[in-house]
């Protein structure tokens, strides 16, 4: 069985620890290899290769570093097919998908060769009497990164592309249950050109998430996951003394005005709540029609736009979607599926049953649709993360807006309409951190930020962009004065400007 390793200190390392966890294959069920689970030790010597690195990577200036991240830019579309096939094998999400997968993690790091501009500081000639004031952005030192299952590539590259483009080195912990893809990508930053040390893998579960959060010498820890998961990462690393930026989970909204082109909501919103398998967190599973007329248009055309839906093996270049991660996941969609009936919602299309022929013991399951589900259920409150969509009517465009407005999660959401007011007015109040109109999965470009509100995120930045940069920097502001002639005595007071 092949075993899958840690990558420190630009080698791969094998595990000490003696436990693994299994990796499946979900089109077939079958356990295709296992990775280690770092034990305290490897979390070590993970960080003492990274602070090693560290001082002098921060060194080496702007210009340089931004020609390494053009070179792993250039080595992953290179080896796009291979990145995309391997990620599709732990993951399930057909090829495709993975394709994008890796080229949205790109887009971040294409931001990150601009990172000489990016870094410039602010200056004031003279400030005051012969003073000037200017200040510089500076790494923080050691950084890392706790990343989920369902964006192998592009969460990682995400967080590490800005974190070593201004200068730190990272510590990588990816999910165990597809973990291939981060150590070929950090093999493949050595590759560009980064010292040895630069960006470390760790695999393994709550262990290393413990040690990562507790190590004094990693200073910044960034996170996507499940909610309870994040308020646990942002509560432990801010006490540890850390940087925190924890992004948890989702419940987005599709709001359809009696105005919306129908034909193309239906479109989309099939795309956003069946793509993926709905293992999003900016998946669209919960859709709003406004006025009862408008219901039972779009119930219609979404049924039969399901009808049309293919699911398949990941390498199917047809279908829609794939297998889902695990066998665990596929029971736990399978449960809420249930919970939604029993609480009285109306089940339209039920996705349990499915088995694709020749593929029995894959993860697969149907697209599934509940029409008439109420704020009040569980199904609707709580995180499928899997191909369910669930239509919750609205009466009124007020009454559509304060659902996700007054929801537990506030990641993303969208509205479908014709009326420029509306949406403008619709963007304005509603109190979702991403607003997409006549987009279904509103992730903003990579040169923008992406962060939900409420249990959607915890701390105060942002993922990528500016605020990416902001998060893995610290300023440092200088007043420097040149006097001419004997040195004046010092003064015990505060100084002015004046």
């Amino acid at each position: 069985m092949r075993d899958i390793t840690h990558f420190i200190d630009g080698a791969a390392v094998a595990g000490t620890s003696g436990r693994f966890s299994e990796i499946f294959n979900p089109n077939t069920g079958e356990v295709a290899a296992r990775v280690a689970l770092a034990s305290l030790g490897e979390v070590n010597a993970a960080v003492a290769s990274a602070v090693r690195a560290q001082q002098t990577w921060a060194l080496v200036n702007p210009q340089r570093r931004a020609r390494v991240m053009f070179d792993f830019k250039r080595l992953v579309e290179l080896n796009m097919n291979g990145l995309a096939e391997m990620l599709s094998s732990e993951h399930g999400k057909v090829v495709a998908d993975s394709k994008g997968d890796i080229q949205r993690g790109l887009e971040v790091i294409e931001f990150a060769c601009g990172i000489p501009h990016a870094l410039k500081g602010e200056y004031t000639e003279g400030a005051g009497p012969g003073i000037d004031v200017y200040s510089m952005r500076q790494p923080l030192g050691v950084a890392a990164g706790i990343t989920p299952f369902n964006f192998p590539a592009m969460i990682p590259m995400w967080m590490f592309g800005i974190a070593i483009a201004v200068g730190n080195t990272f510590i990588l912990k990816p999910s165990e249950k597809d973990p291939s893809v981060p150590i070929r990508l950090a093999e493949l930053m050595m590759e560009a050109g980064a010292p040895k040390g630069v960006l470390n893998v760790i695999q393994g579960d709550k262990v290393a998430v413990d040690a990562i959060l507790d190590h004094p010498d990693i200073k910044a820890v960034s996170f996507v996951g499940s909610s309870d998961i994040a308020h646990y990462v942002y509560s432990h690393g801010t006490a540890a003394g850390k940087r925190v930026q924890a992004m948890g989970g989702a419940k987005n909204h599709g709001i359809v005005m009696a105005d919306a082109d129908i034909d193309q909501a239906v479109k989309d919103i099939s795309g956003a709540a069946f793509g993926s398998a709905g293992e999003r967190c900016m998946a669209l599973p919960v859709v709003v029609p406004v006025g009862e007329k408008t219901a039972e248009i779009f119930r219609e055309k979404m049924l039969a736009e399901i009808e049309t839906l293919k699911v398949g093996v990941s390498t199917d270049a047809a279908a829609q979607y794939g297998p889902v991660v695990t066998a665990a996941h596929r029971r736990k969609i399978a449960d809420y599926i249930q919970l939604g009936v029993d609480e009285g919602a109306e089940l339209l299309v039920d996705g349990r049953g499915f088995q694709l022929q020749g593929f029995e013991k894959g993860f697969f399951i149907g697209p599934s649709m509940f029409d008439h589900v109420k704020p009040a259920m569980r199904t609707y409150q709580e995180e499928i993360f899997g191909p369910v969509l669930q239509m919750v009517r609205a009466e009124t465009f007020e009454e559509a807006v304060a659902l996700p407005s007054q929801h537990q999660y506030g990641n993303g959401v969208a509205i479908f309409t014709r009326n420029g007011r509306a949406a403008r007015e619709f963007a304005a109040q509603v109190q979702v951190g991403m607003v997409g109109i006549n987009v279904p999965i509103p992730v903003p470009v990579a040169y923008h930020s992406f962060g939900g509100w409420k249990r959607s995120a915890f701390g105060d930045a942002n993922q990528h962009g500016m605020e990416g940069v902001r998060f893995y920097t610290k300023v440092k502001t200088i007043t420097a004065r040149w006097p001419e002639g004997a040195v004046e005595d010092s003064a015990f007071v505060i100084p002015t400007m004046g």
